[in-house]
């Protein structure tokens, strides 16, 4: 079995998983939400001292699988720096303990493996990451052969969820609340602008910082009873974004199987305007289960799996976080 660890953000998670069939034996995360909402994001320090609480509870309840483990794995990139050290010291006392292989974990591999928990992996695959630090396409032939064909400039589309719940007062996170908060809405109220149209149409890239700007506009004009509107206004226009810009990445590379995956690709919507987009393509579209899209220890043990039967391990002394890598 190996023992696996995400502490990249603001979620504490340790899953084990057998190797021989990938099945996932215990899973449990400690989430922080509550402890963040009350300042509209995640406050990094604050963060990592949860962890420090968090993670060594849950590793108590793993102490019965303690003898039948091959390796311990754990996020080492990207995320925030002192939430990564708090997963990455907790890795290697017990790969030193317990004297087995160290695997460091990329989060966004992982990501494109939570498709896969208790699963035979498939590829090749076109993967769209949306999550509160990313956005990017990816075309995915296997675990080490990872392109990344375009990404957001600026902020990302889960961010920029949060940024305008933050300024609506709704509270952290804030994809599930300005989705709620949009059902009831008119996506037509507000006619903000898809990003990166006109004379940029043509690159392949996201940009969500103007749309975050055009919404604050509208917020500061509007009463608290008209949110509803902005909110779906601007649900709709983040999701055209995406789409307008698939559609021109489908004209070079037709979509045969592709992926949503990271923690904003729980977007109902999203995941609507995605199937809309694949009908004429007869492209497959696969999504993980709604639990296992925001950060979790089943994915980073899925992917270790795979780095165990090729025998990617990390040394205690290389292995060290790496708070900016990116695929």
């Amino acid at each position: 079995m190996i023992l696996s660890i995400e502490s990249s953000c603001d979620d504490s998670a340790i899953a084990i998983t057998e190797i021989s069939s990938c099945r996932l034996l215990f899973h449990k995360k400690i989430s922080q939400e509550l402890e963040h909402s009350v300042y509209g994001g995640v406050v990094p320090e604050l963060a990592a001292r949860l962890h420090a609480e968090a993670l060594p509870k849950i590793l108590a309840e793993c102490e019965p699988y303690f003898k039948d483990l091959k390796a311990v794995a754990v996020t080492s990139s990207p995320g925030l720096a002192v939430t990564l050290i708090e997963g990455v010291t907790m890795a290697k006392a017990i790969a030193v303990a317990l004297n087995i292989p160290l695997i460091g974990v990329n989060h966004l591999v992982g990501h494109t493996y939570s498709l896969f928990i208790e699963k035979p992996a498939q590829f090749p695959l076109t993967v769209l990451l949306v999550s509160g630090g990313h956005t990017q396409v990816m075309e995915v032939k296997s675990l080490t052969d990872i392109q990344t064909v375009a990404k957001s400039m600026d902020d990302s589309f889960g961010e920029s969820f949060d940024k305008v719940a933050k300024m609506m007062g709704l509270g952290y996170p804030g994809g599930p609340l300005i989705q709620e908060l949009a059902k009831d809405g008119d996506r037509k109220k507000h006619n903000f602008t898809i990003p990166l149209q006109g004379k940029q149409s043509s690159v392949l890239a996201f940009s969500y910082s103007g749309l975050k700007n055009a919404v604050r506009l509208a917020v500061e004009k509007e009463e608290k009873e008209n949110y509803e509107d902005i909110a779906a206004s601007f649900e709709h226009i983040a999701t055209a974004h995406l789409i307008h810009k698939l559609k021109k990445y489908f004209q070079i590379v037709t979509p045969k199987t592709f992926a949503i995956v990271g923690g904003a690709s729980a977007n109902l919507y999203l995941r609507s305007q995605i199937e809309d987009l694949l009908k004429p393509y007869s492209a497959a579209l696969l999504l993980s289960e709604l639990k296992y899209c925001s950060d979790n220890a089943a994915m980073i043990g899925r992917v270790a799996v795979e780095m165990y039967n090729k025998e990617m391990f990390s040394s205690l002394k290389d292995l060290d976080i790496s708070p900016k890598s990116s695929l």
